[in-house]
């Protein structure tokens, strides 16, 4: 197996903690009021959204939302999510 360059890294991290909040959302629905099951969100989302943050800044943004819209439209000058394959 190939070793994962620094961009591949980051997006295993980022997917490992997206799956870790769509668990915990699953669970806190029917848990809603569950303290240990909150703060295991909280942490995964703050964590997620550093990632995110941090992927966008050096690679591009990965969503729409991402976009820097002050200067430009961002989101058209790098390979969109699905172009930018195993580089």
């Amino acid at each position: 197996m190939a070793m994962l360059n620094e961009k591949q890294q980051l997006m295993r991290k980022i997917q490992n903690e997206s799956f870790a909040l769509v668990e915990a959302h699953l669970y806190l629905d029917s848990h809603p009021t569950c303290p240990m099951g909150l703060k295991y969100f909280a942490q995964h989302k703050k964590e997620y959204d550093e990632l995110m943050e941090e992927y966008a800044q050096k690679y591009g943004p990965i969503t729409v939302g991402q976009s820097d819209t002050e200067k430009k439209w961002s989101w058209v000058t790098a390979p969109f999510p699905w172009e930018r394959g195993e580089s």
